[in-house]
């Protein structure tokens, strides 16, 4: 009879990582960042299991969107009353609250459960260069999503 070893939550060491988004393409650090979220850079990825490491992005509001997306690109929302639909563009989002951009992104990059739900919580984005997580010591994370990166 062949033996097999469960992974349970109790074994998982989760790191943490610091990623700066200075001229980051969003697309790009989004789905990196995701991927960490969920775990799947790791050998041991379990679909199940929440194995993902712990996700801090710096410089939020200098993330760089391709064409003209600037201006174009919509997020809308509605107030849950009859003509309620509200939009924003990105122009506007990043003057208000420029975390919102890169989470919105990576947050729909996750799966749509209790599972992804507990993976956004592991997302820590601040629009400037300081964050209140250095005790835990988090490693850099360097990104390929540069301007003119292959």
């Amino acid at each position: 009879m062949k033996q097999t070893t469960l992974i349970k939550t109790a074994d998982i060491a989760k790191k943490w990582y610091v990623v700066d988004a200075t001229d980051a393409i969003l697309g790009r650090l989004s789905t990196q960042v995701a991927t960490v979220l969920r775990g799947k850079h790791k050998p041991d990825f379990t679909p199940h299991i929440n194995n993902g490491d712990h996700v801090i992005i710096i410089n939020a509001e200098k993330v760089v969107l391709t064409g003209k997306k600037e201006a174009d690109k919509n997020y809308y929302h509605h107030s849950m009353y009859p003509g309620g639909l509200k939009s924003r563009n990105v122009k506007t989002q990043r003057q208000l609250f420029p975390e919102r951009i890169i989470e919105r992104a990576v947050r729909l990059m996750l799966p749509k459960n209790t599972q992804g739900a507990n993976q956004y919580r592991a997302l820590h984005v601040y629009a400037g260069s300081e964050h209140p997580h250095q005790a835990q010591n988090p490693e850099v994370l360097v990104i390929n999503s540069r301007k003119g990166d292959k």
